[in-house]
């Protein structure tokens, strides 16, 4: 009889680490964020496939608690930066500075809060392009270079952005080549009466409770490797690209509703982080295949930061997010599937 592969066996245990870990991290969260289930879903899912994040939400809404505790549940070394207009592009990756060694004084690298496995990049929308620019190689290459020279960031690496919605005064939209690099744009609202309560409630009446750590980071780095390995059928992929095509206007299939509304639209990491994030969504819910409902669940968080949307749809009250519903509706009708 033949002996199991042990790195079957070692995936099999991945997926079901996987499965088994949700209701594990939603339990622990639970001791500090209340509500905010889908919230939750969308930064796990870009956690497990190795994606970065754009939180938009008000403040106060508890988007720094809940980084730093999923940071803690994951056992990983997290830093905050504070994003102001006068935060320095050196101020986050580090700078060379001189120090006295044995045999005189040389240039030394000292590594900036950049070097962690979570970053919470707090209101990235605070500081100038120069500075939001100094992400763009951490985000994307997981490395950063200082005076000619690349310094390797710490794995796994993860950014979480937050923006504030409401205030416009003294911020800087981040450029499209870096709204593309984040994975899902996770908006956070206000919770339910109920909810509130609850918050209010706990925070006022004892101390949080500590978080207990679940995994580390070899786990969060065999997940990712688990994750793309679950299999897809050819068409969910195809129609994970239309979605993301169908966004963009001025093309010879476009729908009129994308060419009157639409000033630029999805390009082709749209679909990667779509097949990406529906495979962890799969495993989350208990399955080891792709449906199309797990792409429609993650249409808005991924497409909502990469469409742009033009001065009548503005005028005419037009959200994003209703623009992406109907994208989704028109697409699976063209396919004659709901």
């Amino acid at each position: 009889m033949e002996s199991p592969n042990p790195s079957h066996l070692a995936e099999k245990a991945a997926v079901e680490q996987i499965i088994a870990g949700r209701a594990r991290i939603e339990a622990e969260l639970s001791k500090v964020i209340v509500g905010q289930q889908d919230v939750i879903e969308q930064l796990l899912i870009a956690l497990f496939a190795g994606g970065h994040c754009l939180i938009t939400g008000a403040p106060g809404l508890a988007k720094t608690l809940l980084v730093k505790s999923l940071a803690q549940i994951f056992h990983l070394k997290f830093n905050r930066i504070q994003f102001t207009p006068d935060l320095m592009p050196a101020d986050i990756t580090g700078t060379e500075i001189l120090q006295d060694q044995g045999n005189g004084r040389q240039l030394t690298f000292v590594p900036g809060p950049i070097f962690a496995n979570m970053i919470l990049a707090d209101e990235i929308n605070r500081t100038p392009p120069k500075t939001q620019a100094a992400l763009l190689e951490a985000m994307q290459e997981h490395q950063v270079t200082t005076a000619g020279v690349r310094h390797t960031l710490p794995e796994p690496f993860f950014v979480l952005a937050t923006q504030n919605p409401i205030e416009m005064e003294g911020t800087y939209p981040l450029p499209e080549a870096q709204l593309d690099r984040f994975m899902f744009n996770v908006v956070i609202n206000y919770l339910p009466e109920d909810d509130e309560v609850a918050v209010v409630t706990r925070t006022t009446s004892r101390s949080a409770a500590a978080i207990a750590p679940l995994f580390t980071g070899a786990d969060v780095q065999r997940f990712h490797e688990t994750v793309r390995k679950v299999p897809i059928a050819e068409d969910l992929v195809r129609h994970a690209v239309r979605l993301a095509a169908a966004s963009r206007p001025r093309q010879p299939h476009t729908s009129p509703f994308v060419n009157e509304w639409v000033n630029w639209g999805a390009g082709l990491r749209a679909g990667q982080f779509l097949v990406l994030g529906a495979k962890v969504r799969a495993l989350l819910h208990g399955r080891t295949h792709v449906t199309r409902e797990d792409l429609h669940a993650l249409a808005l968080p991924t497409l909502r930061h990469r469409i742009l949307l033009n001065y009548r749809a503005e005028a005419e009250g037009v959200t994003v997010d209703r623009v992406i519903e109907r994208l989704v509706e028109h697409v699976s009708s063209a396919s004659g599937r709901p």
